[in-house]
Order: structure tokens, then sequence, then C-alpha cells
């Protein structure tokens, strides 16, 4: 690092899970300079304590602990809760849900009806002022979330998505034009991937980053400051659904970071949550393998299968320094498979026992958490955070009437081709 520049204006610096190296942030990084391994980049806070605000409601109530420098009034945050409904079920007197979504009666209200948002929210809030093209790829959920924050806050910002995810694009006002939504009506989430990497190569685009974008990370690390303030101690179980696992990564960096600031020696278990038959993560580990195997053609083939396809990554962050493994390894983990019609039970169960609808993926994570309670996996008096990733999306549809996105441009994927990125390029005005 250069000691002649300018001291940084950020509450933060950026450290290399591999390297060590450190880095001023510039709201753009993505990846450590330094020749080595893939390794995700981290936070490092100048207030190492854990001090929220107290007279804000929102997620930027632990503004201390997000890389932004930008914050958005209105953004909502997780509710935690005790449950007394699906945990007098399960005999699990100590069970917590954080519930994402939209839930008024419980003070959430987050527009798009997951967690998503409080990533979106943090990455816009890390960005400096720039003409710059935010794209993103997203299987659905992510993008949403981006779409209706870029919009409100008049960000450029350019989706890719397939077409299955664009049922998820419904909101409560139309979106701003400086929102483009590219649909690819024959892929699955790594074309769009594949694609918005392509674009992202060409002046004045920039990529979001995925699971690379500290902001991210950070933005769904306050799931566990939710959850910490309200419980007042680390859970001893953590269990979420996951596609890439970014969550599960970004809960056990919340964590360690409030081991730290507690002088606490515990960590939560991250106990992980997929969908049959597309269960990469878990085949994985289950396999003590450092990567993930499997043809596209397999993993294409398994998706058309899942009742929860926002959780069909097949090119998640698991190799990664600092990815999913590592996480897995550090928190003693464990990995949870749950088939479609368990699922879909758990989530009628949710519906009746808690009183919300929920997302399939949290539906998936229900499932697990009942699973594991039969096998014996968890003990019954233990503290264990169940996270909700999405919900309420039929109670906003009931409140609200939700105008439906309509994509820009519509693509095949057989037919994507380097004239394809220039054509995505020259919609959002740039070639």
């Amino acid at each position: 690092m250069n000691d002649a520049r300018k001291p940084s204006l950020r509450h933060y610096t950026l450290k290399c899970s591999y390297c060590g190296c450190q880095y001023d942030d510039d709201g753009m990084i993505l990846d450590c300079p330094a020749d080595h391994e893939p390794a995700l980049l981290r936070t490092q806070y100048a207030d190492r304590g854990f001090h929220p605000f107290t007279d804000r409601n929102g997620i930027f109530r632990y503004q201390r602990w997000l890389p932004v420098i930008g914050t958005q009034p209105d953004a909502g945050r997780t509710t935690v809760y005790h449950s007394s409904g699906l945990g007098g079920i399960l005999r699990l007197p100590n069970l917590w849900i954080a519930f994402n979504g939209f839930w008024p009666e419980r003070g959430a209200t987050l527009e798009t009806a997951t967690f998503k948002e409080l990533e979106a929210c943090t990455v816009l809030g890390r960005l400096p002022v720039s003409d710059v093209i935010l794209t993103v790829a997203s299987s659905g959920n992510t993008g949403a979330a981006f779409a209706w924050a870029c919009s409100r806050q008049q960000v450029s910002c350019l989706i890719i998505i397939p077409e299955k995810g664009l049922r998820r694009f419904r909101f409560r006002g139309s979106l701003d034009p400086c929102v483009k939504i590219v649909v690819i009506d024959d892929g699955d989430y790594p074309d769009a991937i594949e694609l918005a990497a392509a674009v992202s190569r060409l002046p004045a685009f920039l990529s979001e980053g995925g699971v690379k974008n500290v902001g991210r990370r950070d933005g769904l690390a306050t799931v566990l400051l939710s959850a910490f303030e309200e419980i007042r101690q680390l859970p001893l179980y953590y269990f979420q659904a996951v596609g890439s696992g970014t969550g599960a990564i970004a809960a056990l960096e919340a964590a360690k970071r409030l081991r730290n600031a507690m002088n606490d020696t515990v960590l939560p278990r991250l106990m992980l949550c997929q969908n049959l038959p597309f269960t990469p993560i878990s085949d994985a580990w289950r396999m003590n393998l450092r990567s993930p195997q499997g043809s596209a053609d397999d993993f294409r083939n398994a998706i058309k299968q899942v009742y929860a396809d926002e959780l069909t990554n097949w090119m998640p962050p698991y190799a990664a320094r600092g990815g999913v493994y590592d996480s897995l390894t550090e928190s003693n983990g464990d990995t949870l498979v749950t088939g479609n019609v368990a699922a879909q039970l758990a989530a009628d169960a949710f519906l009746e026992l808690e009183g919300i609808d929920i997302e399939p993926a949290a539906g998936v994570a229900v499932a697990c958490l009942q699973g594991a309670v039969a096998e014996g996996l968890v003990e019954r008096d233990a503290v264990i955070l169940l996270n909700i990733t999405g919900g309420g999306r039929q109670r906003l549809a009931r409140e609200y009437s939700l105008v439906p996105a309509e994509p820009k441009m519509r693509l095949s994927c057989k037919f994507l081709s380097e004239d394809t990125v220039h054509q995505v390029a020259a919609l959002c005005g740039r070639s």
C-alpha cells in the first residue's frame, strides 16, 4: 500500500483473508490484488465494540459495523422474536426466529420480502458518487431487492436474471427508468452470472460482485446483530437455507466480531440447508471435497426439480479462502437436506403456527430444522436461531396492488455471444 496516499475517510479498512494485506476502500474493491488463490476481503472496523445507534430502527442502526458512507433513513431490518408456536411443537424452548420480510405487526418492513434487501441497502451505501452502471446477476430475489433500492435512490442499474426469477419482480410502484432488467428466457442463474460478468468488463459498468462485495456480506451480517441484541447472546446453532452461502458466511463473520467485542468464546454452529435434488454444497461437504462436483447438465436437470429455485447456484463460493468450506469448518457446522414435499409442508406449518407466509427457501430451512430435531442433532434446550430469509410476500400482495416489472430485453441462452454483450450495453446507453 502506498504510504503517501491521503488517509482514508472511511471508518474501516479491507483485509485479505489469505495474505492479510490491508487496503483503504473506495467503495468498489472486490478482490485482493496480490497474486494468490481466491480469497474474500473482510472489513476491519475502527470501532471494535458493538455499539448500535439506539435511536435508529433500520439496518443503519448498525452503521458502525457497515461499510457505508451513505444511509437510507427508511430502510428496514431483521425482526427477531422468541418462537412459541414452532418452538412449542418442536419442544425447543429457546428457538428464536430471525424474520426477514413484510410483517408489519412484528415491525418487519422489507418491501421486497427477503433479506436480500439488507444486501442492496448496504452495497448502495458503500458506493461512491459515480456515473457507473451497477451490474447485478440474480436468480430473482437479489435482483428484485436491487431493482427496488436502485429505483428509489435513482442509481443506474442493470439486472440480469433467468426468466423464472421474473415473478419476484412485483413492487409497490413502477421502477425508475434508471433500472434495466434483462431476462434470459431459457437460462439459469449461472448463465446470468456469466453474462453480467462479460458486460461488467466494459467501461462504465461495475460488477456488484456477489459474495466478494463486503457490502453484501456485512448487510446480511446484521441478521445476527439483530438477533444478538434481542437474545443478548450468540445462538449455539444457526439454521439457514443456502444457495451461494453468502448469508451464512456473513453470519459467522458477524459472530466473530461479536465474540471479540464481548470477550466470548463460542461461535454458532452453521447448519446449512439445501433442497434435494440440488445439493452441491452439502454433497461437497459430506464427501470432504474442496469444491462442488457435477456437470452443468446435471445441475440444470436438478434445478428443474426443486421447490426452492432461489437456492440453485452451482458455483457457490465454497473453496475460496474465507468461503463456505472454511466457515463450516471454523464453526464446526454441518449441512442438511430436505425434499420438496417436506419443505412445502414446513412452510404450511409455519404459516399455521407463526401466522405469516414464508418463501420456499425458508420452508427448506424449517424442514431441515424439523429433521435435525427428529434425528437428535441439536440439544433441545440449546439457543437456536432460525433465519427465515424471506416471508410475507402474500401478505404484501394482499395489502398493496403490486406492479409487475417489465424487462427491457429478453435473450435466449442458446444465442449468447459477444454481440449480445454489446446489445445489452447499448440498452443502457453504452456500447
